[in-house]
């Protein structure tokens, strides 16, 4: 939705926010779904109820440029890359220990190799000449210099020791500075930065395999994770949001944006998440997740939960007069103005026109599939502008309806008939490219079914304002950077995650187009493979991240401020959905008896060498 198409003429600089504008768009759609000898109409009871046409939005008003392409990674993964610092020398350190945030946060590190420190270690020089140890029984160690230097892995770290001939540690070194209790401080800052980047542990383990390093524990990393991490992130979020409510309590007309997202395809889903976008703003005013467990382990029921939770806690905070969602059920019951739950609220609802023009499109593209209909197709692409174009110029209902019924009327070559006309210019004789459906064929009667149908025109009033949620599919793309849907995560791990997408996108909403060295704005392509497409956008400035040492300092002050080590397990918060039992409906049985039912039925199948005797 925010990239836009390209001509062929001219090549000056596209403005962005004309660019952008949802009301300068039409429906592009790829030729070959109007192909009747494209789509099967053999099997007319046929229907793929996932199946999406590749429909796309053209701005009528941008230039083409020749322009760098833009890869999906460049797109989400956007902050500048650091550059190399520059060699200084510095002195060895000395053992150093953690008392404040400033001892860790903002620090450089680099990577080292062992050879290489053993070399400079046995090269040293250290100011002890002999060995220091006392003993009871021998008294005072003879052991002198030369001293053997020993090095020993430990996490991300290395220590090195120095011993004298009969094995006493004259002197140690660790490469990290160390947290009270013995934790290092790399190993703290590694494990909190694989939550704070969206990375995997998993993943960041096997690249340190690769790289044959060593690597914080997975129990360590986990432990860490619950103790210290949680609770800062979602401070920080809270302190965040109220700094948006601040800005918004000044409207006294607030238009939200909500959608959910699953984090897994089908019913197998176990979390939900729905955010709530401002319109104006586009800042992220809400985002709640909710657990399968929490809806007595049904998820279709998941999303619904979801906006109860946000407008109950919203209509307390700003005064919302619309809401724009997809075309939920359940939801649209909720905001029914006669019987929904929040009909003394007066709020109006809108749905989201990009997915109302998709679903015309599939119901124009199912009823054209059949053969007697074939007609249909070769209009699809002018039906759907033409609803886009009704739900953009239409001020009423009644109006809508009075532009949108003349859709019949054109496809038949009739241009003005009792009730209206067509606004377009006159059609030349010989300008029509596409064949004419005649009156009362069994093409025009499927149309005529399609475009007049009783719940699709009941729903007119909810796309006047000519609404979209194209942002938030824009953010719940962002997630999947710090939440993948192939990843498991427990519940408040994954509520983490969420928020810092948030964050992430609050604090980058409001960036700059990017500019050249001469000053020009800068540009990128991308092509889409469904639509064979090519599209461009604006080049945004690099993320700087800038809140991401405000968060380590929070996380790293409750490390130092607990006063007690990393704790061997960590308890289960009262408000833990885990409290509810497990995800499955059924108690699991033993190991040992899964295992021994699976041994026999592969023994009752396959049949062993006794038996196989016997027989």
């Amino acid at each position: 939705m925010k990239s836009l198409g390209i001509g062929e003429d001219e090549c000056d600089s596209p403005d962005e926010g004309q660019a952008n504008n949802l009301r300068d768009s039409i429906i592009e759609m790829d030729d070959f779904l109007q192909d009747p000898d494209n789509l099967d109409l053999g099997d007319e009871d046929s229907s793929d109820e996932e199946f999406a046409p590749s429909l796309y939005l053209r701005n009528v008003c941008a230039n083409q440029c020749q322009l760098p392409e833009q890869s999906v990674d460049e797109a989400v993964l956007d902050f500048e890359l650091p550059e190399p610092l520059e060699e200084e020398p510095h002195n060895l350190p000395a053992q150093r220990r953690v008392v404040s945030e400033e001892d860790l946060v903002g620090k450089t590190a680099n990577i080292t190799f062992n050879d290489n420190l053993l070399t400079l270690a046995n090269h040293l020089s250290l100011p002890k000449k002999k060995c220091s140890h006392k003993d009871k029984q021998s008294g005072a160690c003879p052991g002198a210099r030369p001293f053997r230097v020993n090095l020993k892995p430990r996490g991300t770290g290395v220590i090195l020791e120095w011993l004298c001939p009969f094995g006493h540690t004259v002197w140690q070194w660790n490469s990290q500075p160390t947290l009270k209790f013995g934790m290092q401080g790399g190993d703290f800052m590694l494990s909190m930065n694989i939550l704070l980047s969206g990375n995997n542990y998993r993943k960041v383990a096997l690249l340190f395999k690769f790289m044959n390093m060593g690597m914080v524990a997975e129990g360590t990393h986990f432990r860490l994770q619950d103790a210290y991490c949680i609770e800062p992130v979602q401070e920080y979020w809270e302190k965040t949001r109220v700094e948006v409510l601040e800005r918004l309590h000044q409207k006294d007309h607030l238009v939200v944006l909500g959608d959910g997202r699953m984090d897994s395809p089908g019913h197998c889903a176990q979390f939900c998440t729905y955010t709530t976008i401002e319109q104006d703003s586009r800042d992220i005013v809400y985002i709640v997740s909710v657990d399968k467990r929490e809806t007595s382990r049904n998820s279709v029921i998941m999303e619904r939960e979801c906006f109860t939770r946000t407008m109950d806690a919203l209509l307390q905070e700003l005064p919302i007069k619309e809401v724009v969602t997809d075309a939920h059920p359940q939801i649209s019951a909720l905001l029914n103005p006669e019987r929904g739950k929040y009909k003394d609220w007066g709020i109006q609802h809108s749905l989201d026109i990009w997915h109302a023009a998709k679903s015309l499109s599939k119901r124009l593209l199912r009823a054209g599939s059949k053969k007697e209909h074939s007609g249909i197709l070769v209009w699809t692409r002018d039906i759907v502008n033409h609803f886009w174009y009704c739900s953009k110029k239409a001020d009423n209902e009644e109006q809508f309806k009075l532009m949108w019924v003349g859709v019949l009327h054109h496809v038949r070559n009739e241009h003005v008939w009792a009730t209206g006309y067509c606004e377009h210019e006159p059609l030349d004789e010989d300008s029509g490219d596409k064949p004419w459906i005649t009156q009362g064929s069994a093409s025009h009667k499927a149309l005529t079914a399609v475009v007049l149908e009783k719940r699709f025109l009941n729903l007119v009033k909810k796309f006047l304002n000519f609404r979209t949620t194209s942002d938030l599919e824009s953010f719940q793309n962002h997630i999947l950077m710090y939440a993948a849907k192939r990843m498991g995560y427990t519940p408040f791990v994954y509520k983490t995650r969420t928020l810092l997408a948030a964050i992430d996108y609050n604090k980058h909403n409001r960036r700059q187009a990017a500019r050249n060295r001469e000053g020009h704005k800068m540009y990128k392509r991308s092509y889409n493979k469904k639509s064979k497409n090519w599209s461009v956008g604006t080049v945004k400035e690099k993320k700087q991240y800038t809140y991401i040492p405000e968060i380590q300092t929070a996380i790293l002050s409750r490390r130092i401020r607990s006063g007690t080590g990393l704790p061997r397990t960590v308890a289960m918060r009262a408000e833990d959905p885990r409290r509810l039992g497990l995800l499955a409906p059924v108690q699991p049985p033993p190991t040992s008896e899964l295992v021994r039912v699976q041994v026999s039925r592969g023994n009752l199948i396959h049949g062993t060498p006794q038996e196989d005797a016997t027989q």
